[in-house]
């Protein structure tokens, strides 16, 4: 990367960084340019250099979080995994606290910028940044469970579409309830119809 390539992209970190401070504080209707700017350091043609909208640099700030989370989830799921590849399958959980944790920490972390993404899903995708970190918490276990290859989008789908109704629900209320219930709730959802099916 040259000089110049080097100050755009620090340029894009500080507005990101002025972004997600303000959204700390404000809801994200309340944030102008101007106070991004100020707070960046920057003037308004820097900004739009950047970016057209501020939902632009919501969006870029979205990708960013999930991409972090996912460097963090893969660190921390080292050994997990690897206990996943050799534990018996009765013992094997689609959904385990082990994987929902980090997951539900980190979202409950950044509360307001999900909460954000979850009123402006539509414009943000928000199903693609789901979908990409649910993934970690699904592929092993799938494998483990020889799901076939052409199956797999199907089952993924189930399972992610049910969490992230679940994760945006615990958003609506401010996560109010605790990781351990929400993880409960998510388990009961899983576990309950396999229950039924196996009683059948």
């Amino acid at each position: 990367m040259n000089k110049s390539e080097s100050k755009y992209f620090n340029t894009a970190a500080r507005m990101d960084e002025a972004f997600l401070e303000l959204l700390s504080r404000k809801s994200f209707a309340y944030i102008s340019v101007k106070e991004i700017c100020e707070k960046a350091g920057v003037n308004r043609s820097t900004f739009y250099l950047h970016y057209e909208t501020i939902g632009d640099l919501l969006n870029e700030s979205m990708q960013y979080m999930s991409s972090q989370f996912l460097t963090y989830f893969k660190a921390s799921t080292r050994s997990m995994i690897s206990r996943l590849r050799d534990c018996p399958l009765d013992e094997l959980n689609l959904i385990t606290p082990e994987y929902l944790t980090p997951y539900l920490n980190y979202i409950r972390d950044h509360k307001r910028l999900f909460q954000t993404a979850v009123e402006n899903a539509s414009f943000l995708r928000l199903d693609e940044t789901y979908d990409k970190m649910f993934r970690y918490v699904f592929l092993p276990i799938l494998e483990r469970y020889q799901i076939p290859e052409p199956d797999r989008p199907y089952t993924m789908a189930f399972y992610v579409h049910g969490l992230m109704a679940i994760t945006s629900e615990w958003l609506h209320d401010d996560c109010a309830d605790s990781i351990d219930h929400v993880i409960a709730v998510m388990q009961r959802c899983v576990t309950q119809p396999q229950e039924r099916t196996k009683k059948a």
